[in-house]
């Protein structure tokens, strides 16, 4: 087994070495030679060896040397080998090193005094320590602070050795008259540390004797002060009105680290408003001031931990918060907008929003690489605003439709669907939006973007005015038709056969006059060019953007076309009484849609149109030319019915989410008052009186009391040997996100004592074993609650197995007894989270790592199978409800779930049921991690039959 050594010494296990080897080293002049065979030797010892020849060796050629390197080396190997026999007893050669470390205590060189007594304060052995008390002791008053403040932790190591405070009666005493006259800061924390760990009634009479100065003292010793008044308020939780005082005086402190742990003491100790106040202002002050972005992050965390538990609080530090978006930083400025967007009130949120119009504005200026994605954080951050409170909807709905031609694709598509809600939730803003939504059309340039805008224009468009405009405006973009043509030779023509002219596009300024048909002999260079390289098309003003689109094979863009056209036309036919002008649009809207059939099956395009899209435009088509009521009624209001059910469904998530949230928290249904001018004051301030009431309210709710589960904890209990077995063990497991802690009790069922029982584990997986095992005595029919700490790494199924390895008295061989194995289940990595379709749908694009589980159940209902896959997986589903309602043979659902790693999980479940009413389909898997697809399969497949 290795042996703990306090520094790590470099051994280059390629090349052992011998002990002859080092021996010779070690008995001749060359200092660096010595230098290294001490190095290898305490290299070797660490790894098993014993050595013990190079002892005598050492003692004769390395304890004269006045190398400091050599001492340094030859202190580390006198604190890892054995210094005592096999029955305990401490080795009559070791007696020889106290007067060798005697005189290095009254050494003139004061690193050599200073190495020495850090040496001390690693052993255990009192026989040698004793002799060396007194040699300690001088070093106390030693002119030099780096000897004193060592000296001041040899004190406190003695004094904590099991006989210590019988070889160091008065230590306390002694290190309190240190305390008082000493001037070094660093030697004045170390004694101060010293009378809190070992004589605490002292540290807090020393505290309270200079109560007055500690804002003078020296940022470590402040530390030290606030780690005292943790640990007394715990065991104490009656006088912590005087400790806060000391630490409200301390948030004046100059020392940024003590400013933090005073806040983070403060909310941990009072929930007194004042008190939860000047913390979280301190937070601020923090995240404005520290410039080191980890330390932003670290604020920030604290201060959504505030949120949680004294949101009134955090509500007037809203615009404080929002200065943390000066951060050039990405995570920070997420972070930033997730605290703000759950402070938002009525109050508040005028101010909140014209912080982030300005902030988007600055966005279009800077030349940041990550603009674009912080303009998205900040669109969905307003889209947020103006959907819980609709009357800034107005305020900034306009700017935001600067942005439909954003060249982020990302932040263009929140843009157009932000817009959509607005339009549909804010009647009185319809009219503007669409006219500004069909006067800044032409600058949109993505595909999703042009899709999402056509609907809001099919559907809103309902005056007689907006739906000329609407149609006006789809054919301007696409151009004039044919979309190609054929040349006088008959021959089709193909501009992809042209080099490109990729400057002639953008010279061509006049819309109308320019053809992107690609003939050679009539077209001028910039139509020739328009879809050979579509790249170069897209945003340019000379072509229309649907046209672009539509010219490099995109005819599920030209599907959604057709659809807005039909819708426009059967508007049209209700508000004009023209019959003449609503047959002249109708016959325009078949002559595009004709058009844009013959260009997809024409050879011009690399790809012909897709099934899909040919249909639908087919079905308009059909539609135009033969309208019957029913057909117009889907047309003109199922769709908005069916935006609206999605729009209220989404809502009701929402609040049902915000319900449990509520659930959780220890809020009562009504506010209790604080009836605090009826206390017996005595003497106290208006804090420790706030603070004592928020005690009693606490208690009154129970919150100091928080009973776990007792039924889950017995879930957690496992048997890990028989019971005829002569050593009985159970384990209970507890995970908690990184670490899994496994309380082992092993009982002794025979009537004799078992010697140097251990418990041996190992781990197969992403875990990884943190201490070593040791070894017990177990007297008859007695038991030992063993403890045994394991560390995750990643979200997987791991397994623990192992044995309980033991001797009895009579018997010279162990005897083994092996355990059952401890399987650690994933599901106690994952939880139920949420994410937007679009989110799912990039993720599972990006996601390497697929596993496909096919479906074999005895579950005969579709909807009762995928509500046992998401309880069996501890997932959430992110269809819609109203999705999954009725009996059509199908279903098809994605799930969602994360890890406390922080790892996506994915699962799309596609059902069919057969004719014998049995369930087939096949469940996909898909995350960034192998382990998560592994484990998420193997449990799926292990539960999806219907069992427990």
């Amino acid at each position: 087994m290795e042996k703990s050594c306090s520094l790590l010494v470099h051994f280059d296990k390629g090349t052992p070495a011998i002990a002859n080897e080092i021996k010779e080293a070690l008995e001749g002049n060359d200092v660096t030679a010595k230098v290294d065979a001490m190095k290898k030797a305490i290299s070797l010892l660490l790894n098993g060896e014993t050595l013990p020849q190079l002892f005598i060796t050492i003692l004769r050629y390395v304890l004269p040397s006045e190398d400091h390197t050599i001492q340094k080396l030859l202190l580390l190997y006198l604190e890892i080998i054995d210094k005592k026999d096999a029955s305990g007893k401490l080795l009559p050669e070791m007696i020889l090193i106290c007067q060798n470390l005697r005189n290095n205590l009254q050494h003139p060189n004061e690193y050599i005094r200073g190495v020495t007594l850090r040496f001390l304060c690693r052993l255990n052995e009192t026989e040698i320590i004793e002799p060396l008390i007194p040699s300690v002791l001088q070093n106390l008053e030693h002119r030099h602070p780096f000897i004193r403040r060592n000296a001041i932790f040899t004190v406190m190591s003695i004094y904590k050795l099991p006989q210590g405070d019988q070889l160091l009666v008065d230590a306390p005493e002694m290190i309190e008259k240190v305390l008082s006259s000493e001037h070094d800061p660093s030697a004045k924390r170390n004694a101060f540390l010293m009378l809190f760990s070992c004589a605490q009634d002292r540290a807090v009479k020393y505290l309270f004797e200079h109560i007055d100065k500690i804002s003078e003292w020296a940022e470590q010793l402040q530390m030290v002060v606030l780690e005292l008044i943790r640990k007394v308020c715990r065991t104490n939780r009656l006088e912590k009105g005087k400790y806060i005082k000391i630490i409200i005086s301390l948030l004046n402190a100059t020392s940024s680290a003590v400013v933090y742990e005073c806040a983070g003491t403060l909310v941990s100790l009072s929930s007194a408003p004042t008190a939860i106040k000047a913390a979280a202002n301190t937070y601020g002050q923090l995240l404005l001031s520290q410039s080191d972005n980890n330390v932003k992050l670290i604020v920030l965390d604290r201060l959504s931990e505030l949120k949680s538990s004294h949101r009134e609080i955090m509500v007037d530090m809203v615009m404080d918060v929002l200065r943390a978006l000066s951060s050039p930083n990405v995570d920070i400025r997420r972070k930033t907008l997730d605290i703000i967007l759950d402070l938002i009130t009525p109050r508040n949120v005028n101010e909140v929003v014209l912080m982030l119009k300005k902030e988007v504005v600055k966005t279009q200026s800077g030349e940041l690489e990550k603009n674009g994605e912080y303009r998205q954080m900040l669109i969905q951050a307003i889209h947020s605003c103006a959907i819980k409170f609709p009357e800034v909807a107005s305020t900034v709905v306009h700017l935001l439709m600067d942005f439909l031609g954003d060249s982020n694709v990302a932040s263009a598509i929140d843009v157009v669907v932000f817009v959509r809600e607005i339009i549909e939730t804010n009647p009185k803003l319809r009219v503007s939006i669409i006219t500004r939504l069909l006067d800044t059309f032409y600058q949109i340039r993505a595909s999703r973007v042009c899709a999402c805008a056509l609907w809001i224009i099919g559907e809103y468009c309902l005056s007689l005015s907006e739906v000329e405009s609407g149609l006006a405006t789809i054919k301007q973009c696409l151009g004039e038709l044919p979309f190609f043509s054929v040349s006088e030779e008959g021959e089709v023509t193909d501009a992809s056969k042209k080099p490109p002219q990729a400057n002639s596009i953008t010279v061509s300024s006049r819309r109308p006059a320019i053809l992107a048909d690609g003939t050679y002999a009539t077209q001028n260079a910039a139509s020739e060019t328009a879809f050979s390289l579509p790249t170069i098309v897209l945003g340019s003003l000379s072509t229309g953007n649907l046209r672009s689109l539509l010219l490099t094979g995109d005819f599920f863009l030209g599907a959604v076309v057709a659809c807005t056209l039909t819708k426009l036309v059967l508007r049209l036919e209700e508000v004009q009484s023209s019959k003449l002008e609503v047959n002249k649009a109708s016959t325009q809207a078949l002559l595009i849609m004709v058009s844009m059939l013959q260009l997809g099956q024409s050879s011009v395009l690399p790809h012909p149109i897709d099934s899909d899209s040919y249909d639908r435009m087919l079905l308009c088509i059909r539609l135009l030319c033969n309208t019957g009521d029913d057909i117009r009624k889907i047309w003109l209001k199922s769709c908005r019915q069916s935006f609206m059910k999605m729009l209220s469904e989404k809502q009701l998530r929402e609040t049902e989410e915000l319900k449990a949230k509520a659930q959780v928290s220890h809020a009562q249904p009504d506010d209790l008052i604080d009836f605090y001018h009826l206390k017996s004051r005595k003497g106290m301030s208006q804090l420790e009186l706030e603070d004592e009431v928020q005690d009693d309210l606490k208690r009154a709710t129970g919150e100091f009391i928080k009973d776990g589960n007792d039924a889950n904890k017995l879930n957690r209990i496992l048997q890990l040997t028989g019971f005829s077995d002569p050593v009985y063990a159970e384990a209970y497991v507890t995970v908690h996100h990184y670490d899994i802690v496994l309380d082992v009790t092993v009982i002794n069922r025979t009537k004799e004592t078992l010697q140097n029982l251990c418990l041996e584990l190992a781990t197969m997986g992403d875990l990884k074993l943190v201490e070593r095992p040791q070894n017990y005595a177990l007297a008859p029919e007695s038991s030992k609650q063993i403890k045994a700490n394991i560390k995750v790494s990643s979200t997987e199924t791991g397994v623990i197995f192992g044995n309980i390895v033991y001797e009895t008295s009579n018997v010279l061989e162990r005897n083994v007894v092996v355990l059952n194995d401890i399987h650690i289940d994933i599901m106690d990595y994952i939880s139920p989270a949420y994410c937007t379709d679009s989110a799912f749908r990039t993720m599972w694009a990006e996601f390497e790592w697929e596993n496909k589980v096919a479906v074999n159940t005895t579950i005969q209902n579709e909807k009762e199978f995928l509500d046992h896959i998401i309880n069996s997986t501890n997932m959430k589903c992110l269809t819609a409800p109203s999705a999954l309602d009725g009996e059509c043979g199908f279903l098809a659902a994605n799930l969602y779930a994360k890890s406390v790693f922080g790892e996506d999980a994915l699962v799309n479940v596609s059902l069919e049921k057969q004719g014998d009413g049995k369930l087939s389909g096949y469940i996909r898997i898909r995350s960034k991690t192998q382990g998560i697809a592994l484990s998420l399969g193997d449990k799926i497949t292990l539960k999806q039959k219907g069992g427990s």
